[in-house]
């Protein structure tokens, strides 16, 4: 496989509204909006929140994008362990091609982020259609989209989906710190309740949460081999036990000689967040529409929510979560045990 660059693909910087197509721009005008975290406004599409480009990312790969049977696609809601995800299956399929895991590999010198592109984004440009057929299989893809607005050629082809997921305490406030973050200095800091508020009413970037994880799970139950659904928290207790399912899932299994040479272990390793967030391309780079690299890496933990959110925000949350899952199904072990 071969990283996206601006040899194969030209990835678009962050657009203007005034550079959307008239597509977009005529059915934005139809759609519900509110006050966005980020974005001035965000606008409601067959029952999810984008911002303007986002949007269009959203129509333009629906429109021209293609599946493989070979792609794999690693999707999460913001801020649900992205980062993690993309560095994990990065190494996972290029370690034949990057045997040296101690020198020479791309993550070393390159924000995950950069290696594994964002499906909708390569979309943004209303007058730029990426040329995806030049990556050699398998491609590897990340998105936000929910599973219902995904392109048909994806649901279509027999191409792989890992979906990962997060308490959406913790999503929340992971959010939070990033907005802050990357707004700019003379901005005010987003209030905490105000956030909390328009994400527990489901108004939040390719939210509701509760929508965006239910359409993937669900999709899991139905089709197994084609959907899997992970836990950024068992992720975080049992990262090589989950490193080789994924192995397994995506038909790439560790061999034994791998796995006593300590292939999975040097995966591990090289894709935490302690390794990551010290290179010196997370602490100084930045990504093509400015943001700092080094905005990605922060905590990476299981809990921080109890530091930041209130008796009453964990069970107003707590309450919301248990409503929209438990009859699915779906749980989160420490969705109580934190408190």
């Amino acid at each position: 496989m071969e990283e996206l660059s601006d040899k194969n693909i030209l990835v678009p910087k962050h657009l203007q509204e005034s550079d959307l197509s008239q597509e977009c721009k005529d059915l934005i005008t139809t759609l519900p909006l509110q006050k966005g975290l980020v974005i001035a406004t965000l606008h409601q599409y067959q029952g999810f929140w984008f911002s303007p480009n986002h949007l269009q990312g959203v129509l333009s790969c629906q429109k021209h994008f293609q599946a493989l049977d070979t792609d794999i696609f690693l999707v999460t809601s913001p801020k649900s362990g992205t980062t993690w995800l993309k560095a994990l299956s990065f190494a996972l399929i290029n370690r034949n091609k990057y045997p040296d895991i101690h020198r020479n590999h791309p993550l070393l010198t390159t924000n995950p982020h950069d290696l594994v592109p964002f499906l909708a984004g390569l979309y943004y440009d209303k007058d730029f259609v990426p040329d995806v057929q030049t990556i050699s299989p398998p491609r590897l893809f990340s998105t936000h989209i929910p599973y219902e607005l995904l392109p048909k050629s994806v649901k279509d082809s027999t191409c792989k989906v890992v979906y990962l997921c997060r308490d959406p305490k913790d999503t929340f406030v992971s959010f939070w710190h990033f907005v802050n973050k990357i707004i700019p200095q003379s901005s005010e800091v987003l209030p905490l309740e105000n956030a909390f508020e328009s994400f527990c009413k489901g108004g939040s970037l390719f939210g509701p949460f509760w929508e965006h994880v239910l359409g993937y799970w669900k999709k899991n139950l139905e089709s197994s081999e084609k959907v899997m659904f992970l836990k950024y928290e068992e992720m975080k207790m049992k990262p090589n036990f989950h490193l080789k399912e994924i192995a397994k899932f995506l038909d790439c299994p560790f061999s034994r000689e791998e796995e006593s040479k300590g292939v999975v272990d040097d995966i591990l390793n090289l894709c935490s967040f302690e390794k990551l967030s010290n290179l010196e391309v997370n602490k100084t780079g930045k990504m093509s529409y400015g943001v700092e690299n080094k905005a990605f890496f922060r905590l990476g933990q299981v809990g921080d929510w109890k530091n930041l959110l209130t008796t009453e925000m964990i069970e107003h949350i707590n309450t919301i979560t248990e409503k929209k899952f438990v009859k699915h199904g779906l749980s989160f072990y420490n969705l109580r045990n934190f408190n």
